[in-house]
């Protein structure tokens, strides 16, 4: 993997699917209320990577999404500090990987999505992302 960061974010496809965001082409990555998540958020560079995943329904990893916008104030905050980013696809997986998937790689132990399964923006290692490419049979 290159030089460039890994995120994941966590939408219910009843409320913000993978679909709606190949439909659209590009979204605002919003309403984000966790001190952590928000931190990651401020975190992301132009150019990242973000991994997909469904909440809820679903609960598996379904496309690979790229940073075009980093942090900004969170328009949709009325008060606090909150920032939002601007998302874009960049692929499906040809194979979505689901948290039970994730669970039973013990390469994936120390991912946010299997330990803190509440934070919905969280950092994804190299190797992390090396490992779930090959889960979901996909090439960058």
């Amino acid at each position: 993997m290159s030089a460039k960061s890994c995120w994941l974010v966590k939408s219910e496809p009843s409320s913000y699917s993978w679909d709606d965001l190949v439909r659209d082409k590009r979204t605002r990555w919003d309403g984000v209320r966790n001190f952590e998540a928000r931190n990651n958020l401020r975190a992301m560079k132009k150019g990242d990577l973000v991994l997909y995943y469904h909440s809820g329904e679903g609960k598996e990893i379904v496309g690979i999404a790229k940073v075009v916008t980093v942090g900004y104030p969170d328009p949709t905050a009325k008060d606090g500090d909150w920032t939002a980013v601007d998302l874009a696809p960049n692929k499906p997986l040809a194979r979505p990987v689901s948290l039970t998937d994730l669970k039973k790689n013990k390469a994936l132990g120390d991912l946010a999505v299997v330990r803190k399964p509440r934070i919905s923006v969280s950092p994804v290692g190299a190797e992390e992302l090396d490992t779930i490419l090959a889960l979901a049979q996909t090439k960058l």
